[in-house]
């Protein structure tokens, strides 16, 4: 996409009139909106998190915080049973992923990725002139990872997938990562915890993977911005190459110390974890029986599509009642679909009521 060059974006470099940027999910500022578009996750944090930023708010806010986040990163190192030069951190994992498009996959071969996945892919390969093939979804939108037996100059892949939810198993994943073997592999976890088992531990196995996670979804810290990335040391070297050519103090002496707090408070992340779980199964069973079919989601949202009533009506239908969900189109195949965020018990049932009165009025 060129933007037309006018009397005030002349300004501009060159390659900004090419962009297409990413578009993140609506952020409404109503009173009492269910809000179930963007994945958020209903529980707030723990209860120690707080308690460990308040602890930084005094006069050493004056100094720049450790540019290594050396305790935060031995944190997620003992959690994954990794060591510390096997772990990176960034603000936020779409910063981390930046980095990664940046150090890791900038070569001469496409990046390969699924034509149905999360928009910032595309978007990063703009901004850093990456060539991409987007590698068509199953018709009953999984990833068949024999798919990606083709030359390229890396692979991405949420697990679960991002709008669809679907999990791949870590033996796909290891078949994915042995017939890669002179590529990266990145696999982007904002979801794992929520159903599957994370690929950190096949990274001492493989020199070539690259493992991607947030706080943002099953820790409730989307506002905190941690991202954080597991791989061999080689390849954590090149991300931090990147990021100290960038940004070296991307995580505030806050933010460290409240992630902390979160990767090790385990019995309260494990608790929310299964609550979300649970609410989502719960959820999907009384959609289905409103007529709903859907993918088989292992994230904190579901993926559906109704057999008599169009996705973007239900959309505009909820919408007029205070639910927001979100409606994708930027793919023929799931403009009947909507991605509908697991949210609390009270808002799942006020979706369910707002739904139950839509079908039935049909």
């Amino acid at each position: 996409m060129n933007t037309p060059i006018t009397p005030l974006n002349r300004f501009w470099s060159p390659k900004v009139h090419e962009l297409s940027p990413y578009v993140p999910g609506e952020q409404p500022k109503l009173k009492n909106l269910v809000k179930l578009n963007t994945n958020e996750n209903p529980f707030p944090p723990s209860d120690k998190v707080f308690a460990a930023m308040q602890g930084e708010l005094g006069a050493s806010l004056r100094l720049y915080p450790d540019p290594n986040a050396t305790k935060l990163r031995q944190a997620l190192a003992n959690h994954t049973g990794l060591t510390i030069d096997q772990v990176f951190v960034g603000n936020g994992s779409d910063e981390v992923l930046a980095h990664t498009f940046q150090a890791l996959l900038q070569h001469n071969e496409p990046l390969l990725f699924p034509d149905i996945s999360y928009s910032f892919y595309p978007v990063y390969c703009g901004l850093y002139d990456i060539e991409k093939a987007e590698v068509p979804l199953a018709q009953d939108l999984t990833i068949n990872v024999e798919d990606y037996q083709q030359p390229n100059g890396g692979v991405i892949l949420p697990n679960p997938n991002a709008p669809t939810g679907e999990l791949l198993s870590l033996t796909a994943i290891r078949r994915l990562l042995s017939t890669n073997s002179d590529s990266v592999v990145v696999i982007d976890e904002a979801y794992i915890d929520f159903g599957g088992r994370s690929a950190t531990e096949l990274v001492p196995e493989f020199d070539n993977l690259l493992v991607v996670q947030t706080l943002s979804k099953s820790r409730s810290l989307a506002g905190l911005r941690v991202g954080f990335a597991f791989g061999q040391s080689h390849l954590i070297e090149a991300l931090e190459r990147v990021k100290n050519s960038f940004n070296s103090y991307p995580l505030s002496s806050e933010s460290q110390a409240g992630a902390i707090a979160a990767v090790e408070d385990v019995e309260y992340f494990q608790k929310t974890c299964q609550a979300n779980i649970s609410q989502r199964d719960q959820l999907a069973g009384q959609l289905q029986a409103l007529g709903f079919s859907m993918t088989q989601s292992q994230a904190n949202f579901l993926f559906v599509t109704h057999h008599t009533l169009g996705a973007p009506d239900i959309a505009a239908a909820l919408r007029q009642q205070g639910i927001i969900v979100r409606h994708l189109t930027n793919n023929p195949r799931i403009t009947n679909y909507l991605r509908i965020s697991v949210g609390s018990a009270s808002e799942c049932e006020l979706l369910v009521e707002a739904l139950t009165q839509l079908i039935h009025a049909q």
